[in-house]
């Protein structure tokens, strides 16, 4: 291999096995959290970092990405491959040891940045690897696939784990996965030369005020019902001039972070725009179903797990079928929009079922909204690299990922700031209509409803109905919200043009 091509099958399976080791640990962080996340909040309290224990991962992977991915047009991808699993696993250890929750909010940045550097050299070497399109539409298939099996293992495994060896295990869990894809990815993974050359440009300008223009969002969303006049004001200009500073300076930057001509084409807008709605769409899903689940209905962890598994195994189901129809029917357009209808049903299911929802009706919703996510996510990236010019490729794919953890990152956002304040209020009516005025303080925050391990005496046997109650309510309005962004997406897609792979990526 001295020119890092691999010359056979062989050769070609190793290395996407190094790779495939490495996403896999990125992709299991993104779903095995999400159900330990009521555990990590019952050990180290403050429930008022619990968006934040998912969105710091989301903000650091969001900047990392295009980073990452142009740093590797100068350097080579394999150094970023090893950086990054290296950095993951050692903010994985972080995790597990931190003591507080603003800790372990640092630490997961960390590991977000590792994370976002896996997603922003794994991808990039496929095309590398596999310069014939049809070759690399069965690779990255293939590594959708593992992406897939990795979420859909995610959830079981963080509630199992948390809940028989403790929520810790969740993150120590990665260091030895990480070690073992470091070394092999180290040992399998070919080296390819950069193809630019001279001082690398990197647009660090533009991924400040990105990081300034999101952290500002979220900590607005977050702290607009508390009502501080002057902190809200200080926010909100943070994020207007981010947001004016990125419009003027980017069109100006010789590579800026994100490229005026990826959004030339109308159909490429629009796939931009799906990838923030679906992105808020599924980590909603992944972040506070558990909440619903734990906290709502009442369910232990380990049966939480079971219930949110069909959410990411049915991803791998819908990607293996939309694999084999995509390059196969007139309007692959079609498959999207049937993705996205699952996933409105889904929302509004979640939101209507009510109380008195049993183990089955929340099982069939997961299932469906998995699907939904099998037939959605695969195909917003292969299209955007069949609209993409070849020397965007690398570009493109990092900002249709980017913008999924943008939209994602918004969302919980929203979503968490909905869930609390909702909660809060229905608490607050609940217990009055109840008689119960003296013990609206106690309830006041969701956590009490995900207390584990704790004998529960005749007084919170009497309360805890009541406030479950409170947290469906809140729920049930809050995914209104997530059902909106699907009908938002559901639109879109029904103005997206055909876009006819099969002239470009199909099997011969």
């Amino acid at each position: 291999m001295h020119d890092g091509q691999p010359r056979d099958f062989r050769a070609s399976l190793l290395a996407m096995c190094g790779i495939s080791l490495v996403m896999l640990l990125s992709s299991l962080e993104q779903t095995i959290v999400g159900n330990a996340l009521p555990s990590i909040v019952n050990d180290l309290k403050d429930f008022d970092l619990y968006a934040w224990v998912a969105t710091s991962y989301l903000l650091a992977s969001m900047v990392a990405i295009p980073i990452t991915g142009r740093l590797g047009d100068y350097y080579g991808r394999k150094p970023f491959v090893l950086a990054s699993t290296l950095i993951f696993t050692l903010g994985s250890v972080w995790c597990g040891l931190a003591r507080e929750m603003l800790e372990l909010v640092f630490a997961r940045g960390l590991q977000g940045i590792g994370g976002g550097m896996v997603i922003g050299s794994a991808f990039a070497c496929i095309p590398e690897l596999f310069p014939d399109t049809h070759r690399r539409l069965r690779w990255q298939i293939i590594l959708s696939v593992v992406s897939s099996v990795a979420n859909a293992a995610g959830p079981a495994l963080g509630g199992y784990v948390s809940s028989h060896y403790g929520w810790r295990y969740v993150f120590w869990l990665n260091i030895p996965l990480g070690f073992i894809a470091l070394l092999f990815a180290w040992r399998f993974l070919p080296y390819f030369p950069p193809r630019a050359r001279g001082k690398p440009r990197v647009d660090w300008p533009g991924a400040v005020m990105v990081a300034a223009a999101l952290i500002s969002l979220q900590l607005l969303v977050e702290w607009l019902p508390e009502r501080h006049l002057q902190l809200i004001c200080g926010l909100a200009g943070i994020l207007a001039i981010s947001a004016v500073g990125l419009c003027w300076w980017e069109p100006r930057a010789r590579d800026p972070l994100l490229p005026g001509a990826l959004f030339a084409h109308h159909a490429l807008r629009k796939l931009y725009y799906l990838a923030l709605l679906i992105g808020g769409v599924m980590f909603s899903f992944f972040i506070y179903l558990p909440l619903l689940f734990q906290g709502g209905y009442g369910f232990a962890a380990s049966d939480a797990g079971v219930l949110i598994t069909p959410l990411a195994l049915c991803m791998t189901l819908g990607a293996i079928v939309n694999g084999r129809l995509v390059t196969r029917i007139p309007n692959p357009s079609l498959l999207p929009f049937l993705g996205v209808s699952l996933l409105l049903l889904a929302s509004l299911g979640f939101a209507f079922i009510g109380t008195r929802a049993g183990f089955s009706s929340l099982l069939a919703l997961t299932f469906t909204a998995g699907c939904g996510l099998g037939f959605t996510l695969i195909n917003l990236t292969l299209f955007t690299q069949s609209l993409t010019q070849p020397q965007h490729m690398g570009i493109a794919t990092a900002m249709q990922k980017s913008l999924r953890l943008v939209g994602a990152l918004i969302a919980t956002a929203v979503m968490g700031t909905l869930v609390k304040s909702l909660y809060q209020f229905n608490v607050t009516r609940i217990f009055t209509r109840a008689g119960q005025v003296q013990h609206i303080m106690l309830y006041n925050d969701p956590q009490m409803l995900i207390r584990s391990g704790q004998p529960i005496d005749a007084l919170h046997q009497t309360l805890l109905p009541l406030a479950r109650q409170a947290l469906l309510h809140a729920m049930s309005m809050s995914l209104a919200f997530v059902a909106l962004l699907a009908v938002i997406a559901l639109i879109l897609i029904a103005k997206l043009p055909s876009i006819p792979l099969s002239q470009k990526t199909s099997d011969k």
